[in-house]
């Protein structure tokens, strides 16, 4: 008797089960540029490398959250205006997370820090939306201009001396207290300063004040919970106007009181006609900031960025110029130009105090 025929198992197989397996690739794993694509967006295997890989994931979205809303020219909610303070120090977060990335061996984290980074830097270039072109024409006169936030009044010892040694034409002054009023109204700064307009409010970060060297006409300021004194200064035979800017900083909770004063800010500038103007003080917001870019887009001039010192911060003090924020700002329309822009320290305040140099031009500027 014959013994039965072994029955063999197929080994037939079709042509995609033959490109989909192979030696060491489970059936069924993706192939070119799916399989690429998968393994970039996979995090990295190993606790550690994972671990590294979400602890990079931390500060890349806060870095990439901030740089979207500032190229989308919106200041977003709470800690976005903050953080756009800060805008240039973004670049630590973003160098952290490619050290993390690197170090976990992802590459869609090492390719999101570096890109990052490159949006970070290119936002870090000086702001030039509404610049006006060079004005033309006779020089009127040279005008030195200065801002200082006192912090409650604390500092006004510190600008009486800084008054006597800089020698300003005309000064904005924010944080007036009582004593400060006083202190400017002594005769030795009556004396040098015969012009002036001072507005107490109801504390000590709510009064301001302007001195002039020049005849000056009181203005009704821009409307804001601090005051924001406005003045018309007659300097040979041209009228100038002048606003002092503090509004109320981006605190979480207030954020919709600091966007509408700067918008009335902004408001005031687009309406200026063609009289010379001058927008100084502490703005609480810097050229990261979407409501101040457009108080700039009215066609006003930021004496600090004309003279090549955008971003030397201004506030706080007791960090600057390492680390701070410039917040304090002297804003100049077309027939005004700025020469030269220096900050200046003031003990007993957060603020350093700004003193810009400007040529007025006449009408034909």
């Amino acid at each position: 008797m014959r013994p039965a025929p072994i029955e063999r198992p197929s080994v037939e197989t079709t042509v995609a089960e033959d490109q989909g397996t192979g030696p060491g690739r489970p059936p069924g794993a993706p192939r070119g540029a799916r399989a690429a694509v998968a393994r970039l967006l996979r995090l990295p295997g190993g606790r550690a490398r994972r671990t590294a890989a979400w602890c990079a994931v931390v500060p890349l979205a806060l870095v990439s959250v901030v740089v979207l809303c500032r190229a989308a020219d919106i200041d977003g909610i709470t800690p976005i205006p903050q953080l756009l303070a800060f805008l240039p120090w973004l670049l630590v977060p973003a160098a952290l997370g490619l050290l993390l990335g690197t170090a976990a061996r992802w590459p869609l984290g090492c390719g999101w820090a570096l890109a990052a980074a490159a949006a970070t830097g290119w936002f870090i270039q000086p702001y030039d939306g509404g610049t006006p072109p060079e004005p033309h024409g006779p020089v009127l006169a040279r005008l030195r201009v200065m801002t200082a936030n006192l912090e409650f009044g604390q500092a006004r010892d510190g600008l009486l001396t800084a008054l006597r040694r800089e020698r300003p034409d005309l000064v904005a002054v924010q944080e007036c207290d009582t004593g400060c009023a006083e202190a400017l109204d002594s005769a030795a700064v009556r004396a040098a300063y015969p012009y002036r307009s001072v507005a107490l409010g109801d504390s000590a970060a709510a009064g301001s004040a302007i001195l002039s060297r020049h005849p000056l006409t009181r203005e009704e300021g821009v409307r804001g919970t601090l005051r924001m004194p406005g003045a018309i200064v007659r300097i040979a035979g041209q009228r100038l106007r002048l606003q002092v800017a503090h509004p109320m900083p981006p605190m979480p909770g207030q954020l919709d009181v600091w966007r509408t004063e700067l918008g009335r800010l902004r408001a005031y500038a687009a309406g200026r006609g063609e009289e010379p103007t001058l927008i100084a003080g502490d703005f609480n917001a810097t050229q990261d900031h979407a409501a101040f870019r457009a108080v700039l887009d009215t066609g006003l001039r930021d004496s600090a960025r004309a003279t090549g010192i955008s971003r030397t911060p201004s506030w706080p003090s007791a960090t600057a110029p390492v680390l701070g924020a410039q917040i304090d700002h002297v804003l100049a329309s077309r027939a005004l130009r700025p020469r030269t822009a220096r900050f200046l320290e003031l003990p007993h305040t957060d603020h350093r105090a700004l003193l810009v140099e400007l040529d007025l031009y006449g009408p034909q500027g």
